[in-house]
């Protein structure tokens, strides 16, 4: 077993504040990730209500994500996301005074959500941007590891420390808490040196932003990620159902670890992460983990007892850890840096837009044929699809060796 390499936390302080100041930040926003829904569920008892923050994030996140990946290549990146997160820290702010009303009110959640979704759109790009001027480029999957452990823990700890302040001490305190969070991450990042663009970069416009789609199409490597990825979320990314397959398995109680079964998974394979630097077939890579996933989610689908379901849950969240880290060294190892927001703005698009929708399409088709067909069908699915990618032979025969000779 090999141990997850922390060469890129030991050798470049950029990289440092930006894991601390995300880890941090991080861990804020999954707390209000939970309370949020649980303030509109105690303010208006309505499913529809708590499901329509996903209408609403959708939109702000594709139109300023675009704009955002256009904005990184003409200005400092470091300075959008310093700017962005000061604006996140204002919408925390604006959340927790709401909160104090003696009746909070509803609308303004969800202008709340919409701009945090536009100004997270403006941010990301920007940050995935950031790591190969900070990280050598032999580190670039330690540093995509290291950042996925970040994510994985928090996934697991700040919905669960979230869920806990917001019921025991209430929903302002738990807003209390993600402000300071983003207080602390401001002033990590305002230690950021300057990362200016190039001289000649152009600024934001649509006529960009074209440019980078046209570039991400002529790029079969690239392309093969963007497909595989949207197709593993948008078939086999049951979690709209979990409440339902929980209630179907007579065990209400796993529907917490249904959600976090992913996650765990995901951090086992960082945590032993310091094998990847060592596999250079990255597309081959990307396309056998995202199959994985698929099989994985069919089994969940398949399964009786809920711990094999969870089994099966948690190997799918393994699976597609592996596929992020070589999708991500791809994007990191073969964009140019004048495109590489632009490119970043596309890669956000095809790691959320999946998942927004697979809440439709899980829960349309288990409304036709159940719960567990819904979840198995799309595992298929999603395994057909990568089948399909095999025609890109650009992505599947992409190895990182050819680029260093």
């Amino acid at each position: 077993m090999t141990v997850l390499d922390l060469s890129p936390w030991r050798t470049s302080r950029d990289y440092r504040l930006l894991w601390s100041s995300g880890a941090i930040s991080l861990m804020g926003s999954l707390v209000t990730y939970v309370t949020v829904p649980l303030q509109i569920k105690q303010l208006t008892g309505s499913y529809v209500a708590v499901g329509a923050m996903g209408v609403v994030e959708l939109v702000p996140m594709i139109v300023f994500g675009l704009y955002g990946g256009a904005l990184a290549d003409a200005v400092d990146r470091g300075r959008i996301v310093l700017l962005a997160e000061a604006g996140l820290g204002v919408l925390s702010l604006l959340l927790l005074a709401n909160s104090l009303l003696p009746h909070p009110m509803l609308w303004l959640i969800y202008v709340v959500v919409a701009l945090a979704a536009a100004l997270d759109g403006l941010q990301r790009p920007s940050l995935d941007a950031l790591m190969p001027r900070v990280v050598p480029r032999e580190q670039l999957t330690a540093a995509i590891a290291l950042s996925s452990l970040r994510f994985n823990v928090g996934a697991i700890v700040g919905p669960a420390i979230g869920g806990l302040i917001a019921a025991t001490f209430g929903v302002s305190v738990a807003y209390s808490c993600d402000l300071v969070s983003f207080l602390i991450a401001i002033s990590l990042l305002a230690r950021l040196k300057a990362v200016p663009p190039p001289s000649d970069a152009d600024k934001p416009s649509v006529r960009g932003i074209l440019e980078g789609l046209r570039y991400a199409g002529s790029r079969p490597e690239l392309l093969g990620t963007y497909l595989v990825d949207i197709a593993a979320m948008l078939l086999a990314m049951p979690n709209a159902v979990f409440p339902f397959l929980a209630d179907e398995l007579g065990a209400p109680w796993a529907l917490g670890l249904m959600y976090a079964a992913t996650s765990v998974g995901a951090l086992a394979v960082t945590l032993t992460s310091g094998w990847t630097s060592k596999v250079h077939r990255h597309g081959l890579m990307v396309a056998l983990a995202a199959g994985a996933w698929g099989l994985a989610m069919a089994g969940a689908g398949w399964s009786g007892p809920v711990w094999l379901v969870l089994f099966f849950l948690v190997a799918a969240g393994a699976a597609d850890c592996v596929s992020g880290l070589f999708r991500s060294t791809i994007w990191n190892q073969t964009i140019p840096d004048n495109l590489r927001g632009r490119l970043a703005g596309i890669e956000l698009l095809s790691y959320t837009a999946g998942p927004q929708l697979s809440q439709i399409r899980a829960g349309g088709v288990a409304s036709l044929i159940g719960v567990r067909a819904s979840i198995w069908t799309g595992g298929l699915a999603c395994v057909a699809a990568v089948l399909c990618s095999a025609r890109l032979r650009g992505f599947i025969r992409y190895d990182d060796r050819q680029l260093m000779g």
